[in-house]
Parts: C-alpha cells; structure tokens; sequence
C-alpha cells in the first residue's frame, strides 16, 4: 500500500514536466467545481467529499457511503453561462459502487458574423461542453479506498466539434486521530481534443500563380491539437469538534495543474444537529492573477425515513471584477 501511494503522488509530477501553461489546454470546463457544499468549502473538498459530489471530487469517497445517492447541481455563471452537473451511486455490496454523472456547460446562442455582415446575419449559434462519468470505487481496507472514472468528454461550438476519453483516478484514507482525512486525486489524463467539421470547410486556390485554373477547391482548415487539463490535488480534513449536537471540520486542498501554477483551497463546516450546516472558504489561494477568491453556502437536511433523506445545499463564489456566481444542489440518499 505504501508504494502504491508513493507512485500516485510521484506520478502527476513526472506527468506534468514540461506541459505549457495558462490558455493551453482544451476542456478547461472539466475544472470548474461541482456541488455547492464543495464550492461553499472553497473547493477545499478532495478529503472530504463525502456525498454524490464526490463522484467529480474524488471518486473514492463514494466507497464509504452506507446508502445510495443521487444529486443535481445547477450555476449561473458570468455571460449567461449556465452550468449543470447531475450524478448518482449505487452500492453494489462487497463488488464495491458505481456512479455515473453528466456535466453540461452551455453558452447559449450568439448572433453569427461574417466580414460582409459585421453587424449580423440573423442567424444565430449555439456552444456548449460535456462530459460523460462512469465510476467505480471500493474500499481495500476499512480506512482506505481507491475509486476512478472513465469518461467521454466533448466541445462544440456551431457545427465544429472535438471529443476524446479521458480518466481520473482518487485514493482516500480515513485515519482514527480526530477524523483525520488524507485524499489525494489525479483529473482528465486523456488523449488530445481537436476540433473537426463543416464549419472548417473552406474554398482555397491550389496554385494562385496559375491563370484559369480551379480557384474554389473544398479543403479543410487543419486545426492544433490541444491536451486536457491535467490536474493533481492532494487534500487534508480534520474533525476539530465532534460532538452529539455539533460538527466543526476544516479543510485544505494543494493543487498541481499543467494548465496553471500551483495553489491553496481553503474551507471549512459546521453542522448542527446533524440538519443545519454553514461553509466558508476561501480559493485559489498563491495564485498570481486569480479573481476567485472568498465562498460562502449554507445547507439543510431532512430524514423522512432511517434511510430516506432529502438535501438542499446553497453557495456563493465572489469573482472579483466578473461577476459573483450562486450554486445550488438538489440531492436524496436512499
């Protein structure tokens, strides 16, 4: 066990040596955060993610839960974007759990523009991100668990589209020192996307220095290939008060992107009587540039049932000069 940890942690830094930057990536939507109690704990949630969310957070918390669970997730986001998220675990006994989810970004539409109708055609278009999660997780031993997704992943943007497969992999171990977490997860190791279409068709003159010839040749505009944004995070929780009427947890994720530098989430919870719980975190701490930063969400939850429950989770993100966006989450165990 101990070398598989060792390679896990070694393995996202060999991957991400000599990757470029910031802007050089395809599907930077497959990193926006998912689940309001997440984004409330300022994505602070690798260690703790302990609910449906866990699923895009770290896939093997899912191999703890003592019940089923299904949850939808819905942002407005700055531009009009809306940004959807819905996902469900199912507990297959000592087989271990499956999940599946579906993420949806869309654009809405926008007026198309040509050089000859610079103030619109009078048609418009439509753009949207996608991906597709299958899930697996199970428990090795009873602190520790490992858990990936394999998962389709899709851009489009008019009648021009770029898809591939991509993975991620999570591991978690729950210690017995005051509900000590360790969490550690690798995102989106996949083939590269391009984008291909008719929308990429155009007509070309072969040879411009020949007089006569076929000047409205179909050919294809031959476009880059981009790599996915690879992530590593590796988080820390902590129980710091554990009674029958109140929980107080706290929490802290490292992140090594290949698509930006490294920083720090914060975030923490507390729980009362088991129903009532307030977040705060804090994002993107040491990142240069950065205009994420404080989080804030509350939740509530009800039992009809020993085994029936339903959820309601709410978070506020602040963007600085963009806009604040608002999350919420909609989610039943059974």
């Amino acid at each position: 066990m101990k070398k598989f940890i060792y390679l896990f942690l070694l393995l996202p830094i060999a991957m991400t040596v000599g990757q470029s930057k910031v802007g050089s990536t395809a599907a930077p939507f497959l990193n926006l955060a998912v689940g309001s109690r997440a984004v409330g704990m300022g994505g602070a949630f690798v260690a703790s993610a302990n609910d449906v969310s866990a699923l895009y957070w770290n896939p093997a918390g899912i191999a703890f839960q003592q019940n089923n669970g299904t949850m939808f997730s819905s942002a407005k986001w700055f531009a009009d974007i809306n940004y959807n998220w819905s996902g469900a675990f199912l507990k297959l006994g000592d087989l271990g759990n499956i999940g599946l989810s579906v993420t949806y970004l869309d654009y809405g539409e926008m007026e198309i523009t040509t050089l000859a109708a610079q103030d619109g055609t009078g048609q418009k278009f439509k753009a949207n991100d996608m991906s597709i999660s299958l899930t697996y997780a199970s428990n090795l031993t009873d602190r520790f668990a490992i858990g990936g997704n394999v998962k389709y992943i899709q851009q489009k943007i008019w009648n021009t589209s770029a898809s591939t497969i991509a993975v991620d992999l999570g591991v978690l171990f729950l210690s017995d020192i005051y509900g000590l977490r360790i969490g550690a997860t690798i995102s989106n190791f996949g083939a590269e996307m391009k984008m291909d279409g008719k929308d990429l068709l155009v007509q070309h003159d072969i040879n411009q220095q020949i007089y006569g010839n076929n000047d409205q040749i179909l050919a294809t505009l031959n476009t880059d290939n981009f790599p996915l944004p690879l992530i590593f995070r590796i988080g820390l929780a902590m129980d710091l008060i554990k009674t029958e009427d109140h929980l107080f947890s706290i929490g802290v994720d490292a992140l090594h992107p290949s698509d930006n530098d490294e920083s720090l989430n914060l975030g923490a919870e507390y729980v009362f009587n088991g129903w009532f719980a307030l977040r705060g975190g804090y994002k993107s701490l040491l990142l240069h540039n950065s205009e994420e930063g404080l989080t804030l969400g509350f939740g509530v939850s009800y039992d009809f049932a020993p085994n029936l429950g339903l959820f309601v989770d709410y978070a506020y993100q602040k963007f600085g000069i963009l806009k604040d966006t608002q999350h919420i989450a909609v989610g039943i165990k059974f």
